[in-house]
C-alpha cells in the first residue's frame, strides 16, 4: 500500500477516487510510564516514554487507515495526514486519514 501525504504520486495515474479512509487508535498511558516521565519533566528534555507511546500509535493508526483503504480495494493512500488528541489527561488518540485511491504507473 502506497501512502503519500502529497495530492498525487510522481510516476502514478489516479484511475479512481475510492474516498476517505482513516485509522485510529487511543492508547493509555500506563502508571509506570506516567511517573518516569513525570521524574523526566522535572529535569527538562524529551520525554522518552511519550515519545516513543506516539510513534508506536502513529504507526498503528496508519496500519488501520491501510487496511481500511484495502477493504475497498485501493492501492494507495493520498493526502494522508494526522489528528491527536488528549482524552481525560491520561489517554492519547491517533487518527491517520486520506483518500484512498487506485493508481497505476504512467505509460510513456
Amino acid at each position: 500500500m502506497l501512502v503519500s501525504t502529497m495530492n498525487d504520486v510522481p510516476g502514478q495515474e489516479i484511475v479512481q477516487v475510492i474516498g476517505e479512509v482513516a485509522g485510529l487508535t487511543v492508547r493509555s498511558r500506563g502508571l509506570g510510564a506516567n511517573f518516569a516521565a513525570g521524574f523526566r519533566a522535572l529535569g527538562g528534555g524529551e520525554i522518552h516514554e511519550y515519545t516513543q507511546l506516539l510513534y508506536q500509535s502513529r504507526h498503528e493508526a496508519i496500519m488501520r487507515m491501510c487496511q481500511h483503504a484495502m477493504a475497498y480495494g485501493a492501492n494507495a493512500v493520498i493526502a494522508m495526514r494526522f489528528d491527536c488528541n488528549e482524552i481525560a489527561n491520561t489517554m492519547s488518540e491517533v487518527a491517520a486519514y486520506g483518500t484512498a485511491v487506485v493508481v497505476k504507473p504512467v505509460e510513456k
